[in-house]
């Protein structure tokens, strides 16, 4: 099959496998096609899928992502290469843009604390896209652990703040996700979740460190819909990096702050520049 071919198929599939809309008229457009595989992909429940579709899927999101362009760590200059005096420039970046095309050890993902994605088609959080372009099978997994969870805890088990969960990364070029929930602003920024807000940073570094995980790109936890303020945000990020580092020496290749907007570009720069 080529890529056109693998869209066509899975969009039939998927159809077919969601029960409500196996009647659902396909659009004949390729852009059309490509958000309707996406939606079905983003409401499905985790479940049993045959193994020729999925084999089918892994081809096309893999092909998905070289036409999207991996970007290796590697490629990411650090921030000594422009002249940053931070005590850890060399292990340091930023880089903006689609965290799902870095080719690094782990990404980490904003998760709820039901830790199975984002069920909005389509929608453009960073967890509906990690779980798109990773696979149906990424959710499928999340599930697998949260029953075990519940089996342990309870059948009312969320996952609590900052405590990271570890994933295969499936069909997207980082080995690994690290999906981790952060500290939602309701109403003021307190201490609490400030405290909260380095915790998901620190600790996700633990795990990394404990699964031999060398180099790592950090999306902007709690910012966007769980309205931590975006500035507060990256001061807190870069302090807690660079005092996670200062204590274990070497464990950490690179540690990449990706972002998305303009606005928290500037903020990440100001704080290592």
């Amino acid at each position: 099959m080529d890529q056109q071919e693998r869209l066509d198929y899975l969009v039939e599939r998927f159809k077919e496998d969601s029960g409500d809309y196996k009647d659902l008229k396909t659009p004949s457009d390729k852009e059309g096609k490509e958000r309707i595989l996406r939606s079905l992909m983003n409401i499905r429940m985790p479940k049993r899928m045959a193994a020729s579709v999925l084999a089918v899927q892994d081809e096309y999101l893999q092909e998905r992502s070289r036409e999207n362009g991996i970007v290796s760590a590697a490629e990411i200059p650090t921030i000594a290469s422009r002249d940053s005096s931070h005590a850890f420039a060399e292990q340091l970046s930023v880089w903006q843009g689609d965290i799902t095309r870095l080719a690094v050890d782990a990404i980490v993902n904003a998760a709820n604390s039901q830790m199975l994605g984002c069920f909005i088609p389509m929608h453009t959080c960073i967890d509906n896209c990690i779980h798109t372009f990773a696979g149906i099978q990424l959710r499928a997994e999340c599930s697998r652990q949260m029953e075990r969870l519940r089996a342990k805890y309870g059948s009312g088990y969320e996952q609590p703040t900052a405590v990271p969960m570890l994933t295969p990364g499936y069909n997207l070029p980082a080995k690994h996700v690290v999906h981790i929930v952060g500290p939602i602003v309701q109403y003021q920024l307190t201490p609490e979740l400030e405290e909260e807000l380095a915790a998901c940073y620190s600790s996700t570094l633990d795990l990394c460190e404990k699964k031999n995980i060398r180099t790592v790109a950090f999306c902007c936890i709690s910012t966007g819909v769980f309205r931590f303020p975006n500035r507060r945000a990256a001061e807190i990020a870069v302090k807690t990096v660079t005092d996670w580092l200062g204590r274990h020496t070497g464990r950490m290749e690179r540690v990449i702050f990706n972002v998305f907007k303009d606005e928290d570009r500037k903020y990440y720069e100001a704080e290592l520049f």
